[in-house]
């Protein structure tokens, strides 16, 4: 014989069954299908903190929300003139160009350039001109290497090597050469009578030995 339950019998549950009874229903895959991602969630967290780090400078800052985006817009327009001006500099310190840009000009005719130019007041180019005038008067006496592609400190160091007199005044010049040349730094009529003189110099000593 089999008992049928009467359907206006009532089924008494404890708390606890019914707490793990609704947790074991939502823990179904269907009740989550919407949630969000890993990803998603983390974007969520990042942006309430932004959002919560956003409202306490707006608080702390004069003027509010305004202040701060001004405040904001001010720090970024310094920080790209910043990058602009030392960015050119450090270029122009640590990575100076090459001392030709014209290989098929004789010693002779950096010299003349470098007078003319001097005889009109442009030191900067007078400097520049007579510092090639140097080098590729080395390389035509066969001091140095005619190579492509040379620093004026790569220069400076190769002559000394060879002209042990006048190292020290090659270092200094290669210095004025690139801070002229590529720092835009203003050269002085000094600072041509002293590269003139070298030049004089270096034509007159004959290569020693390999130092």
């Amino acid at each position: 014989m089999i008992l049928a339950l009467r359907a206006d019998v009532p089924v008494t549950i404890d708390r606890d069954a019914a707490q793990r009874a609704a947790e074991a229903e939502l823990s179904k895959p269907e009740y989550h299908a919407a949630d969000p991602g890993l990803f998603d969630r983390v974007l969520m967290w990042l942006g309430q903190r932004l959002s919560e780090l956003f409202d306490a400078a707006s608080n702390a800052v004069p003027g509010g929300v305004l202040g701060l985006l001004v405040l904001l817009a001010v720090l970024v327009l310094v920080a790209v003139v910043v990058r602009l001006r030392v960015g050119k500099l450090a270029r122009n310190v640590r990575a100076p160009g090459l001392v030709f840009e014209d290989r098929t000009r004789t010693a002779q005719d950096h010299r003349q350039a470098a007078e003319q130019a001097f005889a009109a007041g442009d030191f900067a180019a007078a400097a520049r001109e007579r510092f090639r005038a140097i080098v590729r008067g080395l390389e035509e006496r066969g001091v140095l290497d005619a190579l492509s592609g040379r620093t004026a400190d790569e220069a400076a160091r190769d002559a000394g090597a060879r002209l042990p007199g006048s190292r020290a005044e090659l270092a200094v010049a290669a210095r004025l050469f690139d801070d002229v040349h590529y720092g835009d730094r203003p050269a002085t009529a000094e600072d041509y009578r002293r590269l003139a003189t070298l030049d004089e110099q270096v034509s007159r000593e004959r290569p020693g030995v390999l130092t």
